[in-house]
């Protein structure tokens, strides 16, 4: 039982990470059809510029309580600068293209971010664990975990809670799905869909950033950290449908759980497990467990 729990408990707290990961990944996806594989430099730039915020904050002796404002802040000047930078200054040139130009787009830009990484910050890891450490741990049975995991489960609800919320019961939320259903019918009643676009970018970058900068605390911020993450969210989103926020916490709680078993009772096996997941289901439904309702032109 008591390996059981720990499975369970492990599998949540991995699966809250990666719904905030794939959520940025699906909104992007969803909204402006473009499979982002920069959100992986996203992350790092998040978790690179929180972790030498923090270092900065504490090294000047503040009180270690505002580490969390630092995380905050990273994040929020990583989604404010990338976001409109990349989406107006390259990717609204290339509207209108295949989707597959769009991916190699982001994909250069993926490899561009990773130089522009180790050229600031150089190829030594950063570590920075007073966030993670400050709020001391909690017991669940036998077991005891860092009270920062609950507070990354907490973000994960909060997260979904705000964009379920906002997608069905806001004005904007409204016209951000009516561009999802069909982009030329809302910029035909009025919808400002290049606005939108922007708009959408820079929330998902900025969710890719809030993964990175509360993921610093927990583990040596070094080069590379950022090909993982985009690989798992990928992952993820296609398990639970591509576009689909509903399918993206559904995959992301199956990901996590599998990995969690996996680490528990065949670790050698723990990376194969997530992509002989993602295989089944591929095969069984090819288009994910959830996916958005398809529009057809006649």
């Amino acid at each position: 039982m008591s390996d059981l729990l720990a499975v369970v408990v492990d599998g949540i707290i991995y699966s809250s990470w990666l719904f905030i990961m794939a959520t940025g990944l699906t909104l992007i996806y969803g909204v402006m059809k473009i499979l982002n594989i920069a959100h992986g430099s996203l992350y790092a730039l998040g978790a690179y510029l929180s972790a030498t915020l923090v270092g900065a904050w504490l090294g000047a002796g503040h009180a270690p309580a505002g580490s969390y404002a630092m995380l905050a802040l990273a994040a929020l000047l990583v989604g404010l600068v990338m976001g409109p930078l990349l989406e107006r200054g390259l990717l609204r040139l290339m509207y209108g293209r295949d989707e597959i130009v769009l991916l190699l787009v982001t994909y250069a830009v993926f490899l561009i971010l990773e130089d522009l990484i180790k050229l600031v910050w150089g190829v030594d890891s950063l570590y920075v664990s007073a966030p993670y450490e400050l709020l001391g741990n909690f017991e669940i049975g036998e077991l005891s975990y860092p009270v920062y995991n609950l507070v990354l489960v907490g973000l994960a609800v909060v997260t979904g809670v705000a964009i379920a919320w906002t997608l069905n019961q806001t004005r904007h939320g409204r016209m951000l799905l009516a561009v999802i259903h069909d982009r030329e019918v809302s910029s035909a009643m009025g919808i400002n869909v290049g606005r939108v676009y922007l708009v959408t970018f820079t929330v998902g970058t900025m969710l890719a950033a809030i993964g990175g900068a509360v993921t610093a605390p927990t583990l040596a911020v070094s080069p590379g950290m950022g090909v993982e993450v985009i690989v798992l969210s990928f992952a993820v989103v296609v398990i639970g449908g591509l576009g689909s926020f509903g399918g993206a916490a559904l995959g992301a709680l199956i990901v996590g759980l599998v990995r969690s078993a996996a680490v528990r009772y065949w670790p050698a096996v723990e990376l194969f497990s997530i992509y002989s997941v993602m295989a089944i289901v591929l095969i069984a439904r090819p288009q994910g467990l959830f996916t958005l309702p398809a529009v057809r032109k006649i």
